[in-house]
């Protein structure tokens, strides 16, 4: 019952009550499954040092690795709230980015390595990986193709201030 209502509240962007139900669930069950959610929430709740203890802290050790994955695009969201756009980029260069075997999670990793690398401004990196995260997204969890899709727009913005300075 905790875990649907904490669910439940994270999706309807209910930080708090997130937060509260889910620390219900992790109590009752010990499970770690939820510490991804956990750390968001605390992000979201403007506590990024809350969020950070979630993530390295010692309860973030030993878990499973789609669990850990999930930590590390949380971790990427964090220090890119921090202001750390490059430290965001290199909490998410772990092994499931660049070996090749596609897990029901890869989309969302390269998504979130994608958005990190246009924060920190390498949108040819960027463009790539929205690519890669649009072919793994066969749910459609995400907007990648049309992240991609943006980044190969061509804009003439200046076409525009060379024509008012010739007349």
């Amino acid at each position: 019952m905790r875990e649907t209502c904490g669910l439940a509240a994270y999706r309807a962007s209910r930080w708090a009550d997130a937060l509260a139900e889910l620390r219900a669930a992790r109590r009752l069950t010990a499970q770690s499954s939820y510490l991804p959610l956990m750390a968001d929430c605390e992000r979201a709740l403007g506590r990024l040092d809350r969020a950070l203890d979630l993530v390295t802290g010692t309860q973030a050790q030993g878990l499973p690795r789609d669990t850990l994955v999930e930590l590390r695009i949380v971790e990427s969201g964090i220090r890119r709230d921090q202001g750390f756009p490059e430290a965001a980029v290199v909490a998410l260069q772990i092994p499931e980015l660049t070996d090749g075997r596609r897990r029901a999670g890869s989309a969302r990793l390269f998504y979130a390595y994608a958005d990190a690398l246009l924060d920190a401004g390498r949108p040819d990196e960027a463009r790539y990986w929205f690519g890669k995260a649009a072919s793994a997204d066969v749910d459609g969890e995400t907007d990648a193709a049309e992240r991609a899709d943006d980044l190969d727009l061509l804009t003439f913005d200046d076409l525009a201030l060379d024509e008012d300075a010739r007349e």
